[in-house]
């Protein structure tokens, strides 16, 4: 997999007008098994930094969410599994973090004017030129397509 591809087509589906989650997400059914829908409804919540909270941006959501898919444990009682995957986690997002400088979406756009309360913007082309939202997407997406590889290389 070349994080490249996924990366550029990660940002297709956000000028798509699909949310940052959503389009990381599903640039990666693939290899979740999960339907464009299923992807689509599952990570739709997380847009906006969850619900437009500016909490912890999107796109690095669907990254560890396709980390934990892909990886991630299922037996309550696995602390090194655990464990392991925490550690996993902090890696990914200090990846992130060491490139964006925060992995908190009002952080990320505290440069950016943004609309007030919880109503989604529209998609027009001043969003998408003011927004540095599709850079975010692209570098989430090359990141978990990067360790993506790691697995595959084991």
């Amino acid at each position: 997999m070349e994080p490249i591809e996924k990366s550029a087509l990660a940002k297709s589906y956000f000028e798509e007008g699909y949310n940052c989650a959503q389009s990381v997400l599903l640039a990666f059914c693939e290899e979740t098994g999960f339907s464009i829908e299923q992807a689509a409804r599952l990570a739709s919540t997380f847009g906006g930094g969850m619900g437009r909270m500016r909490e912890v941006c999107g796109a690095v959501s669907a990254m560890l969410m396709i980390e934990g898919l892909l990886e991630g444990y299922s037996d309550p009682k696995a602390k090194e599994e655990k464990s392991e995957v925490y550690a996993r986690v902090r890696n990914l997002a200090d990846s992130f973090r060491e490139k964006n400088h925060s992995i908190i979406c009002r952080e990320l756009l505290q440069d950016t004017e943004t609309t007030p309360g919880g109503e989604p913007e529209e998609r027009t082309a001043a969003y998408y030129e003011r927004r540095p939202c599709g850079c975010y997407v692209e570098d989430a997406a090359r990141i978990i397509a990067e360790r993506i590889n790691q697995i595959n290389e084991k």
